[in-house]
């Protein structure tokens, strides 16, 4: 059976049925939009997400003029039957407006999925002039080196007792952690599901 058929009929207003976008990656909600029978299934088969616009009349994909696809990573439906929640990878912003979300999130998803954000920004487009540019340039075992750097003035500090010294190495130790796992083709996500399974 379709996800799609899953959905409550009852609660839908014109067919259409409230899609939440939300980057698969920081986790940050993304935009809301509304999806049809139609626009669902053209979403599924080219895994890119398309809504129904209600100002246009008309089925929508994201970025069709601006280049800004969100890239399907998997749907699911909640648990009253009447929403989808759409992981997505962005291509560039959502907003109309030029930010990467519709919603201002940045407090309630957390600065360290922002970070994220903003390393894997510029791993994607190597700006001149930038550190993390220049990590990434160095290559994985420069970055695991700083890493490892880090970790161990981190150690260093916490022995000592030094506590405001402590959470500056510590902020050292997770931005090089990011970028590494970046540069290896990783995210926070995967760390975050192991230590899910760990926890179960």
């Amino acid at each position: 059976m379709k996800l799609f058929d899953q959905l409550d009929k009852t609660k839908m207003t014109d067919g259409l049925i409230p899609a939440i976008i939300q980057d698969d990656a920081t986790l940050q909600v993304l935009m809301l939009g509304y999806m049809n029978r139609e626009a669902y299934e053209k979403t599924v088969e080219e895994r890119k997400v398309t809504f129904y616009s209600r100002t246009k009349g008309r089925l929508w994909t994201k970025g069709e003029t601006s280049g800004n696809f969100l890239l399907v990573e998997s749907i699911e439906v909640d648990c009253d039957n009447d929403a989808l929640l759409i992981r997505v990878k962005p291509i560039g912003n959502t907003c109309h407006t030029g930010s990467k979300s519709c919603f201002n999130t940045r407090e309630t998803e957390g600065f360290i999925g922002y970070l994220e954000a903003v390393i894997r920004e510029r791993y994607e487009q190597m700006p001149e002039g930038s550190y993390t540019t220049h990590l990434f340039e160095k290559g994985c075992n420069k970055i695991a080196q700083k890493v490892g750097e880090e970790a161990v003035e981190t150690v260093i500090e916490a022995i000592a007792g030094n506590d405001e010294a402590l959470i500056y190495e510590a902020s050292d130790l997770m931005y090089h952690l990011i970028v590494l796992l970046v540069s290896k083709g990783y995210s926070l996500k995967e760390i975050e599901e192991e230590l899910a399974k760990r926890h179960k």
